[in-house]
């Protein structure tokens, strides 16, 4: 509900309104090379951004979250760690360990222990992402599933298009369709045919009054400041192949995307 929404209620006389209880959200991050920030970082080693990340989205949208920490890149761990959130959770949330690596274990896990739905999407950055349905500790009882990538910037991505959208049906409420601003792309670009892509970009007014888009100069999906320093995301669908300098491109803020 926005203020709006309550504003209305109060204007017609309600004083109580039915609701839904909030969704709750178990949330992992997975790696052997991931430690807590403020830990002591072994060399090759790197602070969990991804969690902050996603607790801050999720509590945004209203979501209850159970912060469990960070799994190791053992089977044995995974198992037990997933089914135990399941039973208590409307939906398990993990970043990393859903891609092709040797100790990508994440997506496997699911596969034994419940069922995939899907695994990889055509979009960049966050192909690798992995939704399924964990069994819950009474019969009938099933928690949602979603897999992350391992990237900020894919997490973030995959979290505006995939999770966003999950969560808000799990509460009860109909996503809307999100509306691609039109704006000037200050940038030229090439992508592949048949992926959807987005690219993050900073706005700024052009001299002549048009609002124009500035790419990011660094396209690496684990560039935190790629969306620090940024206003949104320019959408590029599945038929396109390049954008010249000055066409018309749509454009989605951020606070649209988390909102």
């Amino acid at each position: 509900m926005t203020a709006a929404d309550v504003a209305l209620a109060a204007a017609q006389g309600l004083t109580r309104l039915a609701v839904r209880r909030r969704v709750t959200v178990a949330l992992f991050s997975t790696g052997d090379e991931v430690v807590e920030p403020g830990a002591s970082r072994r060399p090759c080693a790197i602070y969990d951004a991804n969690r902050y990340l996603l607790v801050a989205l999720l509590e945004n949208l209203g979501a209850r979250v159970t912060d469990l920490g960070i799994l190791p890149d053992r089977p044995e761990a995974l198992r037990p760690a997933l089914l135990a959130a399941a039973g208590d959770h409307d939906l398990v949330l993990t970043s990393g360990g859903v891609s092709t690596g040797e100790a990508d274990y994440v997506r496997a896990t699911v596969e034994q222990a419940g069922r995939l739905v899907f695994w990889r999407v055509a979009i960049k950055p966050g192909r690798p992402v992995a939704m399924g349905v964990l069994p819950g500790r009474t019969v009938g009882k099933r928690a949602a599933f979603v897999g992350l990538p391992g990237n900020p910037g894919a997490v973030f991505v995959t979290f505006a298009r995939v999770v966003r959208p999950l969560l808000l049906r799990l509460a009860g409420a109909t996503p809307r369709p999100l509306l691609a601003l039109p704006v000037r792309a200050a940038f030229s670009y090439r992508k592949k045919r048949g992926r959807r892509e987005y690219v993050r970009v900073s706005l700024q007014r052009a001299d002549d009054g048009i609002v124009e888009a500035t790419k990011f100069p660094q396209d690496g999906a684990g560039v935190i400041t790629s969306l620090t320093e940024t206003d949104g995301l320019v959408e590029l669908d599945e038929d396109m192949t390049a954008i010249k300098h000055g066409e018309t491109v749509g454009f989605l803020s951020y606070a649209a995307l988390t909102a």
